[in-house]
């Protein structure tokens, strides 16, 4: 059961958000033993999938991460205060035309997906007579980023294309890495071996959280973890092994007892078969809650579920609370939305969608708990 001090703490948000840095740390270290000696990179793009990036990356700093990827430039440049000067920032995303000056002067390293990416940041070099810093992706087989074959080639027959960047990696993507039995992923592991014949003096980055539990032929120089890092299930339809580092829970506006044949919500969506009795909580799909939980969702209290009945609305929900004691709920009460009894994945999959989109969704309304590493 949530505890009184905790109760008070935050009082004018709409509920508790607590991000343990400590399970985060514990996260990065199993994995690295997982692709020992293999290094593994922490992937800290939207804010750090929501949880703060400025509060993220040196806890992993500090567990010994050296290697970050961002997706957008502007958020390495927000990223770069919060790290020492040793460790490399990427970005996933590459370069937009006339940010590769600044990217230069402040020691980012831009994943180059394109032969104008390409051009644009060898231009540089050569105007600066040095070799610049960057990393190539290749498409492997997701048709999303990354140099397509015909530009791989093109690369391998001009091999002064390359004359002014010092490639630090090659790397592509997988895109079923959290389905270990897709054949696609050993498609996509014999493309990033031909690639890799054509870069022998390259170090190749490849596995992503699921990559990392698919084994070693995936893991390469580099490693790089994204979800599993913030205690999301690596790979589909299997046991987490990561520790869960996120737990939110949402105060309670009101609360009322209601009539047979009472409407509830927008559009009367739902209709209570029997008197019950109902809280109405603060928090909606502005604060991450998907408008698809209406009448599917649930939150809990004491280890009860509380069904979500009518629709969720922007700032609010409305629970059924019939099954718990009339006094045990009152304004201010918290329930629980991700924690001990409804993990990431359960809220994500009763949302018809997957725990990135809920993580990185979650926004700046809550009050945020950040437990010690």
């Amino acid at each position: 059961m949530i505890n009184a001090k905790i109760e008070h703490d935050g009082a004018g948000a709409c509920g508790l958000l607590s991000i343990d840095l400590g399970a985060l740390r514990a996260n990065y270290l199993a994995l690295c033993r997982r692709t020992a000696p293999v290094k593994v990179a922490a992937v800290v793009k939207a804010d750090a999938y929501g949880l703060g990036a400025g509060r993220v990356a040196p806890v992993l700093y500090a567990a010994g991460c050296r290697n970050f990827f961002v997706a957008h430039f502007h958020e390495a440049l927000r990223l770069k205060p919060y790290i020492p000067s040793d460790a490399d920032i990427y970005v996933l995303n590459g370069l937009q035309p006339g940010s590769e000056i600044t990217c230069a002067d402040a020691g980012i390293v831009p994943v180059l997906n394109s032969l104008e990416q390409l051009a644009n940041w060898s231009t540089l070099g050569r105007d600066r007579q040095t070799r610049l810093p960057a990393a190539l992706q290749f498409d492997t087989g997701m048709s999303r980023l990354g140099l397509a074959p015909e530009e791989t080639q093109e690369i391998v027959g001009q091999p002064s294309l390359l004359d002014w960047v010092d490639v630090s990696f090659i790397m592509s993507h997988l895109a079923c890495g959290d389905e270990p039995d897709n054949a696609a992923n050993t498609g996509a592991l014999a493309n990033m071996r031909e690639v890799a014949a054509l870069f022998p003096a390259a170090r190749v980055c490849f596995a992503n959280s699921g990559g990392i539990l698919l084994g070693t032929d995936f893991h390469g120089d580099l490693a790089r973890t994204g979800i599993a890092l913030y205690g999301g299930a690596p790979v589909a339809g299997l046991a987490n092994p990561m520790k869960p580092v996120v737990r939110l829970s949402v105060r309670v506006i009101q609360t009322r007892t209601v009539p047979a044949g009472t409407a509830v919500g927008y559009g009367g969506a739902h209709v209570t078969k029997g008197e019950t009795r109902l809280a109405t909580i603060s928090a909606g799909y502005a604060d991450g809650l998907p408008r698809h939980l209406s009448d599917t969702g649930a939150a809990y209290f004491d280890g009860v579920r509380l069904p979500i009945v009518g629709r969720v609305s922007m700032d609010s929900m409305t629970l059924d609370v019939s099954a718990l004691p009339e006094s045990a709920l009152k304004l201010g009460s918290l329930v629980e939305l991700i924690g001990e009894h409804q993990t990431l994945e359960d809220i994500a999959n009763a949302s018809g969608t997957i725990s990135y989109e809920i993580l990185t969704r979650l926004g700046q309304r809550y009050h945020r708990e950040y437990l010690p590493a």
